[in-house]
């Protein structure tokens, strides 16, 4: 296990890591209410599309807790409600309600099976735990897939941040790192600090650093000199939501690199869980894109950085198109174009 733990169920509550004060302090967050998650999940105290599942569950399983329900089907309206609220918290990462939505089905069956509202109550915690320990091992799998695309000795390239503090443990992208680095290999990650709010610069910079990879970080616009300039064996990205012909949504800046990627022919390749696949979505022009606040732009830690009343654009997100993707890595193998039939067959 990892030195740090993003998400925890400890002493009947939730405990989140404050991703937001990252790396100066480490400091956690106790949770019993699920508004409060809710909450937690927006202002980006927990952030990453598994950890953002899980903090779902967990939200649901507290829901469960606080409910006064006294009957099941009662117990099963105030989890119906507590699901749309957390549902509503962010709206690009499919993680987030296809976690709510496992928690509702098992809640459902709970309400014709379970024999006390107590009991129920427990199946949901079980449930959202159950997500938690499946992420480690889902992770894990997808780092040793992906190994196949890794030389011993590689300079890899990385935007935003995808490894621990996005999941249960290893995470998808720099678990790879992780586990390559683990394996003996020579691994060095060039880290896009990846505006507006810095999650390669800070996050992803404290991961490589507590683990002891060799890391460099470099601002967005530098990719393409530094893939002109340096050998980059491979670019790799986590994912927020990935429709059935491959298009990938992830966090902003993720096109551009994929561009730049194409440009150098240098291989590009998308860290996917399952749970991240969205088929009912045609194509990337589909999927929702969260804007976000001007400041998270205007300002940085508080300072602000442009004039009174500047027009701001802020979306968290873009969509690169399967057609820059060199293969989708995901816990049961590696995926290659074309990618609406070898997605739909991995999924089946």
């Amino acid at each position: 296990m990892s030195a740090f733990c993003s998400i925890e169920w400890t002493n009947n509550q939730l405990r989140l890591l404050d991703q937001r004060q990252l790396p100066q302090t480490i400091a956690y967050c106790d949770y019993r209410d699920y508004k409060a998650i809710a909450e937690a999940i927006t202002t980006m105290v927990v952030r990453g599309a598994p950890a953002i599942g899980l903090t779902a569950a967990y939200g649901m399983a507290v829901a469960a807790q606080q409910s006064s329900a006294t009957t099941l089907d009662g117990l099963l309206a105030d989890l119906q409600i507590a699901g749309d609220y957390l549902m509503r918290s962010r709206p690009t990462a499919v993680n987030l309600s296809w976690a709510v939505k496992h928690l509702l089905t098992v809640a459902a069956a709970q309400a014709q099976s379970a024999d006390s509202v107590e009991s129920m109550q427990q199946a949901i915690l079980a449930a959202a735990q159950a997500l938690q320990a499946a992420d480690i091992e889902v992770c894990k799998q997808l780092g040793a897939h992906a190994q196949a695309l890794i030389p011993a000795q590689a300079n890899l390239m990385h935007h935003c941040n995808t490894g621990t503090l996005v999941a249960a443990d290893y995470g998808t992208a720099l678990g790879i790192v992780r586990l390559a680095h683990e394996q003996g290999k020579q691994v060095h990650v060039f880290l896009d600090e990846t505006r507006p709010r810095l999650q390669g610069a800070s996050l992803s910079a404290f991961e490589l650093k507590t683990f002891g990879i060799p890391h460099t970080v470099i601002v967005d616009g530098a990719s393409g000199h530094v893939m002109s300039t340096r050998k980059i064996d491979a670019c790799l990205v986590g994912c927020d939501r990935v429709a059935a012909n491959g298009d990938t949504a992830n966090k902003i800046g993720t096109y551009n690199l994929a561009l730049v990627a194409h440009a150098h022919n240098v291989p590009f390749y998308v860290a996917c869980p399952l749970s991240t696949l969205d088929m009912s979505l045609a194509s990337g022009q589909e999927i929702e894109i969260e804007e976000r606040a001007d400041t998270e732009i205007t300002e940085i830690k508080g300072q602000q950085i442009t004039p009174d009343n500047t027009p701001v654009f802020n979306p968290a997100f873009d969509v690169t198109p399967a057609k820059y993707i060199t293969a989708i890595i995901t816990e049961k193998g590696i995926v290659y174009p074309p990618y609406r039939e070898n997605l739909k067959q991995l999924s089946a």
